[in-house]
This record gives structure tokens, C-alpha cells and sequence, in this order.
């Protein structure tokens, strides 16, 4: 069955457009709320978090009314990470978990996300439930039945303590200067205070959200803001969150920027000093290099769709604990249900702090191979599975490139755009065969 209105990550789009309104997002919370299993034949409660979007305060009014209206409860925690109000769906023994963001994208953007009771993300079947229930006249709970709403205080707090128990007690942040990006997003009162407290000068970028300015030329989507701040106040590190503060980039003292595959394999090799790893789990977007580099370890390294929920769905299947995307999402089950921006930085730390090593150091002998991705506009329905002259380039491409790269075409799951990615050894390489293959659809 289709989904008409969730994607890999919840529903978004544009405010003001179907479905991101105030009407539907109301009946989405009202819908969400009948599907919900109560507590101990108590009635349901969730919390709802946001990130910094001004149209947040009007989601977030629409989302409660829609709960209170299904008899559920509500708990509102204000701007928070989407792995915070994961988190905190957990420890407060709640039905679900709401995040209103659009995680990277632009202010005018916004969406839905939804957690379990457990703190992972709902399952297809739920959200298909959802989406049933949503064809459904919205009706209303008798009066002595509708849900209450109440704010959380102390909902960073938690927060940040939890981020602070995953970093190894035995060590500490003293004699770092750390530049973090909070990209005037969800983290830019919980992140700072985290590397504080465990002993880092902690220089601020992306703190000053006024509605308007989430993920614009700060954060993860925009790191030239990290590294111009990194060599002005010549930290010895730069760390970068997006939007929602699920995501991460790191820089180094020289401005070289580190991606999820590096920051994922650093990781990971850490792990490996301390103790057996069974293997860890990319994308089919995850670079080459990375795959070889696992293979030469003796690890295992499984490729899952794109998306993090795909990530973490093999993790689970395998049992592994490991895995994450270039983007920057990064998944370390032995610290968190899900992907989370500054635990993964917490992480990353802890290896430079117990190995002694920089960054470029414990990358040194990760080569990752030169990626080039072309956007081909196609008209929707576009088969181009059964395209002969796509058929012809990708195989020519395919022969020539052996072992020294390879070829992904896949179709964007919210765009009418087929996606090229050629890697191989060089950059010009990469580019010819990319381009011979965008070509050779003649669109």
C-alpha cells in the first residue's frame, strides 16, 4: 500500500501548502491520537517538541487540539532535538513521540515526525494506519474525556544530562576549544551547555534563532560558517548539528571538513580497540571507500535504503549497533534509540580523547572515493528501469569502472528527479560517466 502523505521522515512540505496546514495537521493529531495504545488501560499521553520554525507555535497549537480532541494528553517541551523528545518519550513512559521540524530545510518548510513508545520511529504499518484513520470524519471525545496539555520546565535539562551520561566517565572535554553550530535550530539550548559542562571552551555559533533564520548559511547544510569560526578563534574542533540537531559535521583545527562516513568509521575503529564489533550498516549512498576500508578491518558492512529509519531498521534485523549516512546522520545504539547529533559528537571525542590522535590521524587510512551526483529532471511515471539507452550507458560505465567504483541510479522519493551518483578513483572520472549517464536519458 502507498503512503499518500508520510515520507522516509515523517510529513512535511511547505507551510500554508496541503498537507502542512493548520486543518490537516489537527486531524493528523487527531487521527495519530485513536491509533494510540493506552497505558495500563489509562488514556494515552505524548509529548510534542519543535525546533525553532515560527510556524511551530501554529503546528503545535493544531497538533494539541487534534490530541485533546481524541482524549490523549499532552506534554509540550518547546524547542527540542528530535533525539531529545526520543529520548524523553522513553523516560517519561509515554504512547508517542511528536517532532514538528523540517529538519535542514529552509524556515518556510516544516513537518511531522512521530516516535514510539519506545523512542524509534513509527513503523510503515502505523503510519499507514494513520493515513487510514485520516479518511475518517474527525469527531470529538466527550467533554469529561478530552486530553489535557501541560508543559515540561525541565525538558532540556533531562536532555542534557542523558547526552553527558554516553560520554565515558572517566574522561572529560578540559583543554578543548570547541566552535558549535546549532544552526538556530533545535539544539541552540542544550548542545552548548553539554561540551560545557564536561569541561570544553565552548565558542557559540547558530544560537540565535528568531524564526526565521533556522539552517540559513549556518549548520550542517552550510558548514562554511564552522570552519571560517574554527580558524578565527583557532579551536582545535569545529562541530556542526542541522535544524532538528539530529545530524553532524565536524572540522578540524585546519577547516578539513569531516563527513558521516569518516566521522562513522572513526567511530566504529574506537569501538573495535575497546571490544568485538560485528559489522555496521550504511546506505547506498555510503562512499566505497568506507565499505573498503570495514572490509580490510575484517567488518561487516551492510548497505540499507536511504534514510537513517532504513538505517536503523537493518541494525535491528542484524543486531549490530552501528551505522549511519554521509549526510551526517550517525547511529550508535549503545548510546540512543536513534540518530543524534551531539551524542555522536560525544562519541567522536571520547576517540580523540582516548587515543590521543586527531581527526585526520584516525582517518588517515580511510580513502574515500570522489562522489559526483547529477539531479536528471523526468516527468512522473518516468519508467526508467526499462529505459534501453540507460540500460546501454550504465553497463558501458559499469565495465569500465571495475572495482575502482561504481554506479547508483535511484529515483527522489518527494521530486519528479532521477538521481546519478558515479564514484570511481578521480573527480574527472566521475564526472565523464556521471554525464555519459544523465545523457543518455535524453530528458
Amino acid at each position: 500500500m502507498t503512503r499518500r502523505y508520510f515520507g522516509t521522515d515523517g510529513v512535511r512540505g511547505r507551510v500554508g501548502e496541503a498537507p502542512i496546514t493548520p486543518e490537516f495537521v489537527m486531524r493528523l493529531g487527531y487521527a495519530a491520537g485513536r491509533m494510540l495504545p493506552k497505558r495500563d488501560g489509562q488514556r494515552s499521553a505524548v509529548l510534542i517538541g519543535k525546533d525553532t520554525r515560527i510556524s511551530g507555535y501554529m503546528l503545535e497549537a493544531a497538533l494539541e487540539a487534534g490530541f485533546s480532541a481524541a482524549g490523549v494528553d499532552v506534554m509540550l517541551s518547546g524547542p527540542l532535538p528530535t533525539p531529545a523528545v526520543s529520548y524523553l518519550t522513553r523516560a517519561l513512559r509515554l504512547s508517542a513521540g511528536v517532532v514538528i521540524s523540517a529538519s535542514h530545510n529552509p524556515f518556510d518548510d516544516n513537518g511531522i515526525k512521530f516516535f514510539s513508545a519506545d523512542g524509534n520511529k513509527l513503523p510503515d504499518e502505523m503510519e499507514l494506519q494513520i493515513e487510514a484513520a485520516l479518511d475518517e470524519p474527525m469527531g470529538c471525545v466527550r467533554s469529561d474525556s478530552l486530553g489535557k496539555a501541560r508543559r515540561i520546565d525541565d525538558a532540556a535539562g533531562r536532555y542534557i544530562e542523558f547526552c553527558k551520561g554516553t560520554f565515558p566517565s572517566s574522561l572529560d572535554l578540559r583543554g578543548l576549544r570547541l566552535v558549535v553550530d546549532c544552526a538556530h535550530g533545535a539544539a541552540y539550548q542544550t548542545a552548548p551547555h553539554v561540551f560545557h559542562e564536561l569541561g570544553a571552551e565552548v565558542i557559540e555559533v547558530g544560537t540565535a534563532p528568531n524564526g526565521l533564520n533556522i539552517n540559513d548559511h549556518v549548520g550542517a547544510t552550510h558548514p562554511q560558517a564552522l570552519q571560517a569560526a574554527v580558524l578565527a578563534s583557532k579551536a582545535h574542533l569545529g562541530i556542526a548539528l542541522d535544524g532538528d540537531a539530529d545530524r553532524l559535521l565536524m572540522c578540524d583545527a585546519e577547516g578539513r571538513l569531516y563527513n558521516g562516513d569518516e566521522l562513522l568509521y572513526l567511530i566504529v575503529k574506537d569501538r573495535m580497540r575497546q571490544g568485538p564489533v560485528a559489522g555496521a550498516v550504511g546506505t547506498l549512498m555510503s562512499n566505497i571507500g568506507l565499505e573498503q576500508a570495514f572490509a580490510r578491518m575484517g567488518l561487516g558492512f551492510a548497505r540499507a535504503k536511504v534514510g537513517d529509519r532504513y538505517v536503523l531498521e537493518m541494525l535491528q534485523e542484524r543486531g549490530w549497533l552501528y551505522g549511519g549516512e554521509g549526510s551526517g546522520h550517525l547511529l550508535c545504539l549503545d548510546c540512543h534509540t536513534t540518530g543524534d547529533g551531539t551524542i555522536s559528537a560525544l562519541q567522536v571525542l571520547s576517540a580523540i580523547k582516548r587515543s590521543g590522535q586527531t581527526l585526520a590521524e584516525q582517518t588517515a587510512d580511510l580513502t574515500l572515493f570522489p562522489q559526483t551526483l547529477i539531479n536528471v529532471k523526468i516527468q512522473r511515471g518516468f519508467d526508467w528501469q526499462q529505459h534501453a539507452g540507460l540500460k546501454q550507458a550504465c553497463a558501458q560505465v559499469e565495465d569500465q569502472l571495475g572495482r575502482d567504483g561504481r554506479i547508483l541510479i535511484r529515483p527522489s522519493g518527494t521530486e519528479p528527479l532521477l538521481r546519478v551518483m558515479v564514484e570511481a578513483r578521480d573527480d574527472e572520472t566521475a564526472q565523464r560517466h556521471a554525464r555519459h549517464i544523465a545523457d543518455s536519458l535524453g530528458v
